[in-house]
């Protein structure tokens, strides 16, 4: 299985602005993130992936590449993302990078040269539509970060497309140049040693040749939504059948270099995502793919049950990638803080997640059970926070940096932070949680080593008990190594009938008689393939 290491891997995520800075600038970078790398082979992950460190005018924080093989000099140099590769290696730990290969900057010069004239050699690299008669757009797409999803161009008297900010022009995958041109971005970054990529809203490559307009999308509420984009069903700007052949063609390069993976970032609703995970995860396409339905405010076994038997029933030969938490949303610990007090939800949280059948991304400071920082208005970079404030308040208040110590800005930065580390984020760091017995640090440690030492808990199969809410119980694997897994998802006791010898990390669980009793938000493994009922 070396080759299929990322089957059943566990992936930290790091969010260099954030992680450590190394220069004193307030800005983390990738000599910082080197001199961290021991905290994430000390926790037991396998990977990490790095968000954008590319060059770039950093309107979307390095979502908005200006120049794909290189790296910004916010972050350092190429020479020091080598060192990052080499350092990582020598850890044992695998690096996924992130490619945004939808979009560019419009500061990218083939977009300089692509707004020139109609007849470039590059015009026809990006997405352009002449006006309706009346002046309007071509369609009523809509950008993920308000507005229409068309720009005005007075150069070319034509619209570019742009699904998020107006200075992140959408390419045309539809011109097979295009296509050529990112995999050799790709491959640039494959000679270079890295691991995987993480593509970047992988289900919006290609559009709609005839811009055909989107219709209403079938919702439970009939009113306005925060953000309009949400009110449409996104059926001819996104997620087209021609996007198929273009992961086939990624994975024919990944699949030259050995022990190389691609993870894909699937922006879809929750009455079409797993589908869409399904059939970009078939074989010869992508390794495995994650969406957004467990970055949600649902916390029910239900809806937990529902997602892993829905994705292994549309794909029994893919594999996803599950996450509770990452740079776009906010942090679990605050999403879910309802239904528990916050480090019994956070370790909760960890034992569901790693016992999921997949593979698994955590995010910075999870480890930490770390929450969502309240912003001020002032305090916001996020352009969609900006635009929608404030009943919807951006992604800043989970991209604050991490915190290690007590000291100044919790050891991030000498200077001045990017994003404020505020006394409630402060409270929880490394060092305070180092070597504490059932600090959630500790509690990562300790349920990612037994994750690592269970081939069922990475690989084996999953089925679940009829059980009422609030109870979520499954087995995963087969025989003597099959491990029963058993949540109370809720803040009140109950009590479950199963045999079997406890094993591995727990919670509030006192088994006695045949019964197990869990306390609030409890939990517990058995060894074999248990029955459990009520």
């Amino acid at each position: 299985m070396a080759g299929e290491w990322w089957r059943g891997a566990v992936v930290y995520q790091i969010y260099p602005r954030s992680f450590q800075d190394s220069d004193g600038d307030g800005i983390g970078d990738l000599k910082g993130i080197i001199s961290r790398l021991p905290h994430v082979s000390a926790l037991g992950a396998d990977a990490i992936w790095l968000s954008p460190v590319f060059k770039s005018p950093m309107e979307d924080m390095g979502y908005d590449v200006s120049d794909y093989t290189d790296i910004d000099p916010l972050f350092g140099t190429l020479e020091d993302f080598d060192a990052l590769v080499a350092a990582a290696h020598d850890l044992g730990l695998k690096v996924i990078i992130d490619q945004v290969l939808s979009h560019s900057s419009s500061q990218h010069p083939f977009f300089a040269e692509s707004r020139r004239s109609r007849t470039n050699p590059k015009a026809d690299w990006y997405v352009w539509a002449d006006p309706r008669p009346d002046g309007s757009p071509p369609n009523n797409w809509l950008s993920v970060f308000g507005g229409s999803a068309w720009e005005w161009d007075s150069r070319r008297r034509q619209y570019y497309l742009h699904n998020f900010l107006p200075s992140q022009p959408d390419f045309n995958f539809h011109n097979p140049d295009v296509q050529d041109w990112l995999l050799g971005v790709m491959r640039f970054w494959l000679d270079r040693g890295v691991d995987g990529f993480r593509l970047d809203t992988v289900n919006f490559y290609f559009h709609d040749r005839l811009l055909r307009d989107n219709g209403p999308e079938d919702r439970e509420e009939n009113i306005p939504a925060v953000n309009p984009y949400d009110m449409q069903d996104h059926a001819f700007s996104k997620t087209r059948p021609e996007n198929i052949g273009f992961l086939e063609r990624m994975r024919a390069l990944t699949d030259e270099y050995e022990g190389r993976m691609l993870v894909g970032e699937v922006g879809e609703g929750p009455s079409r995502a797993l589908r869409v995970m399904a059939d970009y995860t078939a074989p010869g396409r992508l390794h495995t793919a994650y969406s957004f339905d467990m970055l949600g405010p649902k916390f029910t076994p239900a809806h937990f049950r529902s997602r892993i038997e829905g994705f292994f029933t549309a794909a029994p030969e893919g594999w996803p990638m599950w996450a509770f938490s990452n740079h776009d949303v906010i942090r679990h610990v605050t999403r879910w803080a309802d239904h528990g007090a916050p480090d019994a939800v956070a370790r909760q949280a960890a034992a569901l997640l790693l016992s999921l059948q997949g593979s698994v991304c955590l995010y910075q400071a999870e480890e930490l059970g770390q929450t969502e920082t309240e912003m001020e208005f002032h305090e916001l970079t996020d352009p969609p926070g900006i635009r929608f404030w404030p009943d919807y308040k951006g992604r800043d208040g989970c991209r604050t940096p991490m915190v290690w110590d007590e000291t100044g800005h919790g050891g991030f930065t000498t200077g001045k932070p990017w994003l404020p580390v505020k006394p409630l984020q402060a409270a929880r760091h490394v060092a305070g949680q180092e070597g504490r017995a059932g600090s959630v640090l500790e509690f990562y440690r300790g349920m990612l080593a037994f994750r690592r030492a269970q081939t069922a808990l990475r690989g084996g199969g999953s089925r679940f008990a009829d059980l009422p809410e609030p109870l979520l119980a499954f087995v995963r694997g087969e025989g003597a190594g099959a491990i029963t897994c058993i949540f109370n998802l809720s803040a009140a006791p109950v009590v479950v009938s199963a045999s079997g010898a406890m094993t591995g990390p727990s919670q509030a669980a006192t088994p006695g008689d045949g019964r197990i009793a869990l306390g609030p938000n409890g939990f517990a493994f058995l060894e074999g393939a248990q029955v459990v009922t009520v």
